[in-house]
């Protein structure tokens, strides 16, 4: 009988690890139960680390305090799965324990040139679906987030943000490193209609993160909650290849 896999997953930038609720549930519909586990992390100052003072806290800090909470949790080859600003800390995860990892998979995930803030990597170069300087947040946020979404699902995404902070010295920081990439499989999840991240710099990412193969799916930023069972498909097939 061939052994579960495990899977651990850790959200974007105003987020926790909530959001990957309708996606677990998915693969766990769709294997019957039978995935091994399936933990979502909560970076500290999300989810149910909200409240925490992180001022002090750098990449390295939260990388520490992941893959401790990882080892509480015995698990071993486990495929990582991260989103958006999660991008950050994945390549810093691999670097500090490699054989920890399976694989893993980038799903619209930001990968910042080196002396680049994620903020200056957006702002500067990408471009804010809408100016910040003349919207409101909810209006950005809907720009970014919400462009797949019915309204009623955009209005309870909506709501659940705005709580959640990642460690400044995470979203402000420069020191990214991807040159050692490579050694654990990868793959990047491309999601066509995302309202933040174009489909062109996705792929611009994946090629910096060394990645072994791109796929796509037709879903916004929000592809964990727009197309659960779509995206779950999606790693259990990554998984096992």
């Amino acid at each position: 009988m061939d052994r579960p896999i495990h899977y651990a997953f850790l959200h974007g930038g105003g987020q926790g690890g909530w959001v990957w609720d309708e996606t677990i549930a998915a693969l766990q519909m769709q294997t019957d139960g039978r995935i091994g586990r399936a933990i979502a992390l909560d970076a500290p100052g999300c989810g149910t680390k909200r409240g925490r003072d992180t001022t002090t806290l750098t990449p390295s800090d939260v990388v520490t305090e992941l893959l401790g909470e990882l080892a509480s949790a015995g698990l071993s080859d486990v495929v990582l799965v991260g989103h958006s600003q999660a991008g950050l800390m994945l390549p810093l995860l691999v670097e500090r324990q490699p054989d920890l990892f399976r694989g893993l998979v980038y799903v619209s995930c930001a990968a910042p040139l080196p002396g680049q803030t994620i903020i200056q990597m957006v702002g500067e170069e990408i471009g804010w679906p809408i100016d910040p300087e003349v919207s409101s947040n909810e209006d950005r946020w809907r720009a970014m987030f919400c462009n797949d979404m019915d309204d009623a699902q955009a209005s309870a995404f909506l709501a659940s943000l705005g709580v959640d902070n990642w460690p400044d010295l995470v979203t402000y920081g420069t020191e990214w490193r991807y040159d050692h990439l490579g050694v654990v499989p990868s793959t990047y999840i491309i999601c066509l209609q995302d309202g933040i991240l174009p489909p062109e710099w996705q792929e611009k990412f994946a090629a910096r993160f060394k990645v072994d193969r791109q796929v796509r799916i037709d879903a916004g930023h929000q592809v964990m909650n727009t197309r659960p069972h779509g995206l779950a498909e999606m790693l259990r097939q990554e998984a096992t290849r």
